[in-house]
């Protein structure tokens, strides 16, 4: 039986959401179990702060966990960056700190306003001297993709058809309905986020731990041992939702 191997879906701002599911983690495997956080650190929930806090100190303790990128993490990133860059792959009438995307609510953890009557240039020094700068750093080094065994953990997903090496970052953070609608194999099993689903589900060829708990509902964990999955709850190890599509 292969080593299990943890995975955290989507945190978006729930610092207590976090420290919920990392204490079940503990419970099932112990402290230095390995855990794959899938992107998505910030934005919507109330308290990004307490999380990049939480997950840089474990990073600083040297603990067995593996941070990928997310595209909120892109965002928040290049936001910072002078001048601050904007994802190209957003409708027009977005922007990071629009309160459907919950930058303005990432900012508020760190006390700074970023309402809508205030000018960019000015919200972008408040945040600069507001933001530990080890949190930028966090947030530069992010990985796109982290592969163990025959599980390919990823935040939003791969492109059908293009080798794994020659994936696109725009794909691996944003891509939907291209990869949710392919029911053929992948070279791995894919384990993602980024798209909220009701419970996480185990489509065949994919496996989806997005709860959406940046709207509120609770964050999910999984443990992976080969590619049979479980999520982890107070009573323990339940199976995954099965939502595969018959050959």
């Amino acid at each position: 039986m292969s080593d299990p191997i943890y995975a955290i879906g989507d945190i978006h701002g729930q610092s207590d959401e976090l420290h919920r599911v990392l204490d079940l983690i503990e419970d099932d495997g112990g402290m230095d179990v390995p855990v794959v956080f899938l992107g998505d650190y910030a934005d919507r929930g109330p308290d990004s702060r307490g999380v990049l806090e939480t997950l840089v100190a474990g990073q600083q303790a040297n603990r067995n966990w593996t941070f990928l990128k997310g595209n909120h993490d892109r965002m928040f990133e290049w936001f910072m960056r002078r001048p601050p860059l904007h994802d190209p792959h957003m409708l027009v009438e977005l922007y990071w700190l629009h309160p459907r995307l919950g930058g303005d609510t990432t900012l508020a953890s760190y006390g700074v306003d970023a309402g809508p009557q205030r000018r960019e240039k000015d919200v972008q020094t408040d945040a600069h001297a507001a933001v530990p700068k080890e949190h930028i750093k966090f947030l530069k080094e992010l990985k796109l993709t982290h592969t163990v065994g025959d599980l390919l953990f990823v935040h939003a997903g791969i492109r059908p058809g293009v080798p794994l090496k020659d994936q696109t970052e725009e794909d691996l953070l944003w891509i939907r309905n291209e990869f949710h609608e392919f029911t053929g194999p992948h070279p791995k099993q894919i384990v993602h986020g980024h798209t909220p689903v009701r419970r996480a589900t185990n489509y065949g060829n994919r496996v989806n731990l997005d709860t959406a708990a940046g709207y509120g509902e609770p964050l999910t964990a999984a443990v992976f041992e080969g590619i049979e999955a479980w999520i982890l709850t107070e009573n323990g190890r339940k199976p995954i939702h099965s939502a595969a599509v018959p050959a």
